[in-house]
């Protein structure tokens, strides 16, 4: 039996309908107004460690839930598994390495990206609802994952939350040109809202045998309400386009092979930065926070704190322009570390809730990031991956 659940936001209307399921959909989403002409609203995810602080134990869970559910119904071949920018690349990479320890071999981790790089083939598509619409998946850098990225005989696409598939049968599209012998199709997401009628589209038009994989499924409808405020406001959600290979330090997009661990002595060194050395008799947690399409290293050193007994939260920065209201509490704007300067924005994020800030990072330590870290006293994780190498050391800093 389905259910209905009606959310007033000040842009509309939205209307849920849910299919049964084993977790209660109020402990995976909340809700908010999005500032954008295209879409007016947003799934405010409560495990996905983005717009909202999680725990690293409830996202492992996740990632482990949906590795399960794939591998239940059972890849073919060499599998490519991607995660799609920037929301949930974190997601994407946390589910393949769950899937990983649970024994896939011949399989290739890659994230979409906003972000040019110059000299290297790609794939290009839309996401016509999104507020950045232009999508690049790149070709690996390395012979051997090349070759992993144009014979996979399964493909494992994995967002945060589907809302009609459209952007994922552009891609499937697209990537059947460079690699004919796909043969299955993987959705895989926290929550999945494509109506029956956009499902059985994108299975008939993909050719290839699909299947759904979510923590929740159903179907929506948004009723649109006038809001001259929301609707006059524009942000700035196009970069420059310049090449900005330079200031990667996480290689997802360009290809993973394997779960990244990281560097014991470097965990070790990080309680000489705490302010105090009752950080771990503290009730109040340890926030670890990403950065854009970088948020997996966030989580891999929250994971590592949690396992030696701090209490730690995990979120990430974005540029997705959010409307403080409903679920979005607060919002933190400065400008982008990726050279382009457009907004970021930080929601739902209290300083004071916090003992320690940690900042994850790939790129140099600009401007805004300065600031940011010297008004709450916080503590700089920069993340150094060599090529081909799966053991990451995090270098900490503190103003």
């Amino acid at each position: 039996m389905t259910k209905t659940l009606t959310v007033t936001l000040e842009t509309g209307l939205l209307h849920i309908n849910t299919e049964p399921g084993c977790v209660p959909l109020k402990r995976l989403l909340g809700f908010a107004a999005r500032i954008s002409s295209k879409r007016k609203f947003l799934l405010v995810s409560k495990v996905l460690g983005k717009h909202y602080p999680v725990s690293p134990h409830l996202m492992s869970w996740s990632y482990r839930a949906l590795a399960r559910a794939v591998l239940k119904r059972g890849l073919i071949g060499e599998s490519l598994w991607l995660g799609m920018a920037e929301t949930a690349t974190g997601l994407g990479y946390g589910v393949f390495a769950a899937a990983c320890r649970e024994g896939v071999r011949e399989s290739l981790f890659m994230q979409t990206t906003r972000y040019h790089l110059e000299g290297v083939a790609r794939l290009e598509f839309v996401e016509a609802h999104s507020h950045a619409t232009d999508f690049f998946l790149y070709y690996p850098d390395s012979p051997q994952h090349q070759q992993q990225f144009l014979h996979a005989q399964t493909l494992v696409l994995i967002d945060d939350e589907i809302s009609t598939g459209k952007t994922f049968l552009r891609l499937i599209q697209a990537y059947q040109v460079i690699n004919p012998n796909l043969c299955k199709v993987f959705i895989v997401s926290l929550v999945n809202f494509a109506n029956p009628i956009d499902r059985k589209a994108l299975e008939t038009e993909s050719g290839v045998a699909v299947e759904w994989v979510s923590l929740r499924q159903g179907w929506f409808h948004f009723e649109e309400h006038e809001n001259k405020v929301l609707d006059n406001i524009t942000v700035n959600v196009s970069g420059n386009g310049r090449c900005k290979k330079q200031l990667f330090g996480w290689p997802g997009r360009q290809g993973i092979n394997a779960p990244i661990t990281l560097a014991s002595e470097a965990i070790q060194t990080l309680p000489a930065f705490f302010k105090s050395d009752t950080v771990l008799s503290n009730k109040r947690p340890i926030l670890v926070l990403g950065s854009g399409e970088c948020n997996a290293p966030a989580y891999l050193l929250g994971r590592e704190l949690e396992r030696k007994g701090y209490k730690v939260k995990v979120q990430s920065t974005t540029r997705s322009p959010i409307h403080t209201s409903n679920d979005i509490a607060s919002v933190i704007q400065f400008e982008d570390n990726y050279d382009d300067g457009i907004p970021n924005f930080i929601y739902n994020l209290d300083p004071a809730t916090y003992q320690e800030i940690i900042l994850c990072h790939e790129t140099p330590l600009c401007e805004s990031l300065h600031t940011l870290l010297d008004q709450w006293h916080a503590i700089s994780a920069r993340i150094d991956l060599p090529a081909n190498s799966t053991h990451a050391a995090l270098h900490f800093f503190r103003s």
